[in-house]
């Protein structure tokens, strides 16, 4: 006979972090009494000194900054974590009372009634965090470049003259030479700032293309079948769900990623709303810009940019704008249906069981 004692936990604690103190409030799970509260640094040392020694419990905090490794830490100790999505627990973020002992408490009490109340979710492998965050960095030197080359273009124009267009990689060779004569001692340095990032930024992508390469060759080769997915998309995708089993459906992905219109329905009330926004980013982005290509000019023919040539030839407000959503949708669906089934990608499957390659074929 099993001893059901051991495994259900009889506290629930709720922890909300911070970046040098956390609170944290204990309850009892059968009579819902808190047992304690109090403050601790948020240190490792700290963290463990006060929970190593601790029956296992319940323990919830939010997502943030720290807490990746608390949660590490506390499963290191034998509790269990729960992982509490922001975006969906309005009841603690919203309230016009908050405070971080108010929030712990919360946090507790919602973990010890219904913990699906707290949206879990799993933080990823500390080695694929350490991966994200070479693809994180990146992006951020991307997007000072693009803020530098903006402030370059702003300046000049405002004294009456224009740049030539040129990619972002060439813009310090491209232009170095035709910056107002007036204006030079401002934009000199800026301009090889830029040029300096664009040396940074090939640095990163070589260091990406070595971590696909090294690190995740099979899941890389399978998603890149795909015309306009890269390295860069390929390795984000993998490193972001990390676990293709966690989605039971290969249509779930693109909701997880914030890529299906947002829901406020109410009686016979519906009305339609921009895609949710929720989940990566950063990943969002990088298949928005993949479906860019998958509808543009250098775009081969595929079932995803005939739907996508479809949907913007109904017309409406914003059609075009909602192709792009839409196929960057169907290609985050077939992405993972790719990485979980190995199959090999044929670009017009659909048009070829539905008939619409029948003439071409005869």
């Amino acid at each position: 006979m099993t001893d059901t004692s051991k495994e259900q936990p009889k506290m629930t604690a709720g922890l909300d972090l911070g970046d040098k103190y956390s609170y944290f409030f204990v309850l009892d799970n059968e009579s819902g009494k808190m047992i304690e509260e109090g403050r601790l640094r948020t240190t490792p040392d700290d963290l463990r000194r006060r929970f190593d020694s601790e029956e296992q419990m319940k323990i919830a905090i939010e997502v943030g900054t720290h807490s990746t490794w608390v949660s590490r830490i506390l499963h290191d100790c034998g509790h269990e974590v729960l992982i509490a999505n922001p975006r969906k627990t309005r009841l603690i973020y919203s309230d016009k009372r908050k405070t971080d002992k108010l929030d712990a408490q919360k946090l507790a009490r919602l973990a010890r009634v219904d913990p699906e109340l707290l949206y879990p979710i799993e933080h990823r492998g500390e080695e694929s965090q350490a991966h994200l965050a070479l693809i994180h960095s990146r992006d951020v030197l991307v997007r000072s470049r693009t803020q530098l080359i903006n402030h370059v273009r702003g300046v000049v124009k405002s004294f009456g003259a224009r740049l030539p267009k040129c990619s972002a990689e060439s813009f310090h060779r491209r232009i170095r030479n035709q910056l107002p004569q007036e204006l030079e001692e401002a934009l000199v340095d800026v301009v090889e700032t830029i040029g300096s990032l664009t040396e940074r930024i090939r640095d990163y992508e070589r260091r990406i293309e070595r971590v696909c390469k090294e690190g995740y060759p099979q899941e890389a080769e399978l998603l890149q079948q795909v015309a306009g997915v890269g390295v860069l998309t390929s390795l984000t995708f993998v490193l972001t769900l990390e676990d293709p089993d966690r989605f039971k459906k290969s249509r779930t992905v693109g909701a997880y990623l914030g890529l299906v219109p947002g829901k406020d329905q109410s009686g016979e009330q519906d009305p339609g709303k921009r895609i949710s926004g929720e989940g990566d980013e950063m990943l969002r982005r990088l298949l928005v810009s993949s479906a860019h290509y998958i509808l543009g000019p250098f775009g081969p023919d595929s079932d995803l940019r005939r739907y996508g040539e479809k949907v913007a030839g109904s017309g409406g407000k914003n059609a075009k704008k909602r192709a792009v959503v839409a196929v960057a949708r169907k290609l985050s669906v077939l992405l993972h249906r790719l990485w979980i089934t190995g199959e090999v990608y044929e670009p017009l499957h659909n048009a070829r069981l539905s008939g619409a390659l029948g003439e071409e074929v005869a």
